[in-house]
């Protein structure tokens, strides 16, 4: 086993310090865009009842260059009631990440499943602290399975292509 391992090994780190090696690394996170709307206040403060929330999720990649890539990970909260808009936070949070000798299929996945999972409690708690800073309690957004996302968009899109007729484009 050992010597197996040993061969695994020399085979990635090739002569003069070719690293062949699957590599991916965050490499840094900052807010691109964070946008806090409180329409009503102070008026909204006294209104009876829970807002309805809508929160909406978006990812956008971008290559910076062939070994690093731009994920954003947008997020809209808006929480409404009868009386109008409460408040309405949209946050662009963007990281950059390196990936080495990741063949392109993988790429896509982490880059839309995994990165976005990685990025979210830094995300959430930059929407929490301004809805906080906006006069509300904060609100703590639950977790988001986007590897599961991802999975089920994939399918989505093989299913519509199956069903579309040949010669159409």
């Amino acid at each position: 086993m050992a010597e197996e391992e040993g061969n695994i090994v020399s085979d990635m780190l090739k002569a003069n310090g070719e690293d062949t090696a699957p590599a991916v690394g965050m490499l840094n996170q900052y807010v691109k865009d964070l946008s806090v709307e409180n329409p009503n206040a102070p008026h909204s403060y006294g209104w009876e009842g829970a807002p309805q929330i809508d929160v909406q999720v978006n990812i956008e990649v971008n290559p910076v260059n062939e070994e690093v890539h731009e994920v954003s990970l947008k997020l809209g909260v808006k929480a409404a009631a009868d009386q109008g808009v409460h408040f309405n936070v949209e946050l662009e949070y963007a990281t950059l990440f390196g990936l080495r000798n990741i063949d392109e299929g993988q790429a896509h996945q982490f880059l839309f499943g995994e990165a976005p999972r990685l990025m979210f409690p830094f995300a959430r708690r930059v929407v929490a602290d301004a809805i906080r800073d906006a006069g509300y309690p904060p609100l703590v957004l639950d977790p988001i399975d986007f590897n599961a996302l991802y999975i089920q968009q994939l399918t989505q899109a093989q299913a519509m292509a199956e069903q579309q007729p040949a010669g159409e484009a």
